[in-house]
């Protein structure tokens, strides 16, 4: 949810229209949480869930196996972000096929989250790379974003946590 909200506030720095809501579905602990997040260049005034979306970021690769996370994802410019030490190919190989070149994507965002947050929260380094892939928002605006809500310290490491991933994903576009 916390992800969702700064891809909004990302999004509104930005000068964009944006909202994000929770979908909670059976609500017992540990059990999976969906977020939605719209963008656009004018006012959003549905709230109801989004059926096709254009990106789908995915924190726990556990939900791989246990959800249908992509569902409904548009398969001619639909982008998938993957929390995950794996490759694409290893993590979702019928995704890869399915997806122009480039548009699925894996990164040790929990990884860098703990070398930089001490935590494991992969919030930064998720939205960072959606940036670093799409184009849709400037990985300033995601650092902004983090700073804006956390001050001080917690803040600047998830900018730092978000500075390593836009960097990782930069750098995997260009192999």
């Amino acid at each position: 949810m916390t992800t969702a909200e700064m891809l909004s506030l990302s999004a509104f720095l930005e000068g964009h229209f944006a909202q994000a809501f929770p979908s909670f579905g059976s609500e017992r602990t540990g059990a999976p949480v969906v977020a939605y997040a719209r963008i656009d260049d004018k006012e959003v005034r549905t709230h109801e869930p989004i059926r096709e979306p254009d990106v789908v970021l995915v924190q726990d690769r556990t939900l791989l196996s246990a959800v249908d996370v992509f569902g409904g994802l548009k398969k001619d410019n639909g982008f998938v972000v993957i929390n995950t030490e794996e490759t694409p190919e290893q993590v979702a190989p019928e995704l890869v096929k399915s997806l122009p070149q480039g548009h699925v994507l894996t990164l040790p965002a929990t990884r860098f989250a703990m070398e930089k947050l001490g935590a494991p929260r992969p919030g930064a380094a998720m939205l960072a790379a959606l940036a670093a892939a799409t184009g849709v928002l400037k990985l300033e605006s995601v650092q902004q974003s983090f700073q804006t809500r956390y001050p001080g310290k917690v803040g600047d490491a998830n900018a730092e946590t978000a500075k390593l991933a836009y960097d990782f994903v930069i750098e995997q576009k260009n192999k």
